[in-house]
């Protein structure tokens, strides 16, 4: 399936909706007030599914991923680097590896592609198109979210 994640245009905190093929919203993320980027997952049915909090007091930035029941059930963060950013994933035991300019992902379980992300540039807003089968859409789906809210908080420590 192909999930196409988008940014809301008005909102005053981070919010998202994410479409299915056919154009229906198939996920909402919303943004909370916290210390931190905080977001809670939504199902098409409006019912809690997931819940991501960023650690306000790392190195780098690192968000643990909650089921709707807040059971810990991953967390990703991102490594020092150099040049490229790097991210490790612990949760369903997964790998990301993303290119340079950090459009495009691909997660991967033991050398098998489980889902693939790529940025769409020419859009106002930030739009995420992700690859994944319909199992392991929400976990896909988290990762980009994280992917998003880690740039998010790299940007406003460098323009300070």
């Amino acid at each position: 399936m192909i999930l196409k994640f988008r940014q809301r245009f008005l909102s005053f905190f981070d919010s998202y909706d994410i479409y299915d093929e056919n154009g229906d919203v198939y996920y909402t993320v919303e943004g909370k007030i916290s210390w931190g980027h905080k977001f809670h997952i939504y199902d098409r049915n409006h019912e809690l599914v997931a819940i991501l909090k960023q650690r306000v007091f790392t190195f780098l930035p690192k968000l643990d991923i909650y089921d709707a029941n807040e059971n810990l059930i991953g967390t990703i963060s991102q490594r020092f680097y150099l040049f490229q950013p790097k991210y490790d994933i612990d949760m369903n035991g997964w790998e990301i590896q993303g290119n340079f300019l950090e459009w495009d992902y691909m997660i991967t379980k033991n050398g098998t592609n489980v889902a693939k992300i790529s940025k769409q540039i020419f859009n106002f807003m930030d739009t995420y198109m992700i690859e994944v089968d319909k199992e392991n859409a929400l976990c896909a789906l988290l990762v980009v979210v994280s992917i998003d809210a880690i740039k998010c908080t790299r940007r406003a420590i460098n323009n300070d």
